[in-house]
């Protein structure tokens, strides 16, 4: 049969099985998440830790997601931002997001950061996981909350 061996057909088999799934689950995701969602979850720039991160927070959501924020800081602002999750793609789409958007800002801007900020520029999420923008910015006032404690540290120590 075409030359081809028992096991050959089935890793074609297999490969057709894994690219129809694929193009389902895409299909499941343009039904149910903005493009920016898909963007920001498919190609996510911002994730990972940083060692030597100024501040750090850690949030647990209800759906047992964790969503993690290292901040680095130059003067009153924020350099860089990055973000870990074990969620899922809501999740990575809101860290990533949140992580680009506070790039850049002073901390007391920061501080002002809402869940519904983040929704609005992931042009939305559905209801059941708009609870992903508010982990994410948990986290974020969690490490903003680090920040500040080891800024005062540094002070007491130095004074």
């Amino acid at each position: 049969m075409n030359g081809e061996s028992r096991e050959e057909r089935e890793r074609k088999e297999l490969d057709i099985l894994v690219e129809n799934i694929s193009r389902i689950l895409q299909g499941e995701d343009e039904r149910i998440y903005s493009s920016e969602v898909i963007a920001e979850f498919r190609n996510p720039t911002h994730a990972g830790r940083i060692p030597d991160a100024d501040g750090w927070g850690i949030a647990d959501g209800l759906c047992n997601d964790t969503m993690e924020i290292y901040l680095k800081t130059e003067s009153d602002g924020i350099k860089e931002c990055q973000f870990y999750t074990d969620g899922c793609g809501a999740s990575i789409a809101c860290g990533n997001r949140l992580a680009r958007f506070v790039e850049g800002m002073n901390l007391d801007s920061v501080w002002s950061v809402k869940s519904t900020d983040v929704i609005s520029l992931l042009n939305g999420l559905p209801p059941d996981h708009e609870h992903c923008a508010a982990l994410a910015v948990l986290a974020l006032r969690n490490a903003l909350r680090n920040l500040e404690e080891h800024r005062q540290t540094r002070k007491e120590g130095s004074a």
